[in-house]
């Protein structure tokens, strides 16, 4: 069976360069997102996420009826769900618990408009489990249909898990030839999604089941996270120690069978900050590692910060005649890696929010990917590159986007990343 109207629920940074890959195959695609000011931008051919090539993409989807998008769904013969999968922050130090509150919101919405021959495809990364209950909810919103859980190879609609697995700024090649993970609720949901995704996917699509997809991308992504928190903690040894850790990882990866990644403010995004918290969670006593990696990585933004404190007695110590309200501090990069625009779970903008808290003098952030702060962050201000060398005092460089290579500040310099030693 043929899939000629796809919906994609969700349009952010996986949901619409997905939703445009279908449509740039001719699929009449049908976006939908509780974002208004999303869904009219996208409706006008423009997107309002920064990624490359995306751009040309949804304009010419949009400009040939191919693509649309709506903030209420409508009939289709698939369903992609590509909507956040948060955790449920605590103040206590308590395990945090996954949100699946998106989830649960998208199935109740697609919920009026399936019928029989559908598929659900659940891409959100999820905490093991969550396609199962995915379908329960959907079940129970449409008695009148029969879902995998009860009908099995029988079911009126399918339904299968299928994690993203791309890398932002590389979003629209890597979906096209990445390896994808299907895990269907039964043979014939994962035979049918298959065929949904080799609409346009050129990697192989392995099959699985439902849980062991899930689990797939939690351990991808945990696997990063305790690969991170390891040069994480090498760095702060090496601080104590006075040695160079970048120079020290760089001779320690000459050898032929280590490559150690580098070191950095912390760990952020949707994915690597997020979703091994769904592994330790579901299994506390057994998950040691990668629950120690989780506290590594969260606590690096408050090593920046005391790093920031430092500099500020530092520069007191050698300017006897400044007071703490004079000294600018400009923190250079706010998105959670380089070159992309995405501030979701940013140890950067942690850091630069904490250093305005606590520092009673001017906080100035400087991101080449955004043109203004959220409209809740109101503690320090957003300049030019050129304006932040002239007035600050103190220079920390948060993340390495590719226009910090070309500066290098003469003085006051924390940097974590190593481009500015």
């Amino acid at each position: 069976m043929s899939f000629e109207t796809v919906s994609v629920i969700g349009l952010g940074y996986i949901g619409l360069p997905t939703a445009a890959m279908f449509a740039s195959r001719k699929k009449n695609v049908i976006g939908v997102d509780v974002n208004q000011s999303a869904v009219d931008t996208i409706n006008q051919g423009k997107i309002h996420i920064v990624e490359p090539e995306l751009d040309m993409i949804v304009h010419a989807a949009v400009t040939e009826g191919y693509l649309k998008a709506t903030t209420t769904p409508e009939p289709a013969d698939a369903f992609l769900i590509a909507v956040p999968t948060p955790f449920k922050k605590n103040t206590n130090g308590d395990i945090p618990e996954p949100d699946l509150a998106y989830i649960k919101a998208a199935s109740q919405a697609i919920a009026p408009v399936l019928k029989k021959g559908d598929l659900v495809i659940l891409e959100s990364t999820s905490p093991v489990g969550a396609t199962e209950q995915m379908a329960e909810w959907l079940a129970m919103a449409r008695p009148d249909l029969s879902f995998p859980q009860t009908a099995g190879e029988n079911a009126d609609v399918n339904v299968a898990h299928c994690p993203e697995r791309v890398l932002p700024g590389h979003v629209v090649r890597e979906l096209v030839e990445n390896d994808r993970v299907i895990g269907g609720m039964s043979a014939r949901c994962s035979e049918r999604a298959v065929e949904l995704y080799h609409t346009f996917v050129e990697g192989e699509c392995v099959v699985t089941n439902a849980r062991t997809a899930e689990m797939a991308k939690l351990t991808e992504n945990s696997s990063r996270d305790v690969q991170i928190a390891f040069a994480n903690e090498l760095s702060i040894i090496c601080d104590k120690l006075d040695i160079d850790v970048w120079e020290l990882i760089t001779l320690a990866n000459r050898h032929p069978r280590v490559n150690i990644l580098q070191p950095g403010p912390g760990v952020g995004g949707h994915c690597i900050a997020v979703d091994p918290w769904f592994i330790v969670s579901k299994t506390p006593n057994e998950a040691k590692i990668i629950h120690t990696a989780r506290l590594v990585n969260d606590s690096k933004p408050d090593w920046v910060v005391d790093k920031v404190k430092l500099a500020i007695l530092d520069f007191l110590q050698k300017n006897p005649n400044k007071t703490v309200k004079d000294i600018t501090i400009a923190c250079y990069g706010l998105a959670f890696k380089p070159n992309i625009d995405d501030l979701r779970e940013s140890p950067a903008l942690e850091i630069t929010k904490d250093i305005a808290k606590m520092h009673s003098g001017l906080v100035i952030a400087v991101e080449p990917n955004i043109y203004q702060l959220p409209e809740k962050i109101t503690s320090f201000e957003l300049k030019e590159i050129n304006a932040a060398l002239n007035e600050a005092d103190i220079n920390v460089l948060l993340v390495d986007h590719k226009e910090f290579y070309k500066i290098k500040p003469t003085s006051n310099i924390i940097d974590t990343k190593g481009i500015w030693k």
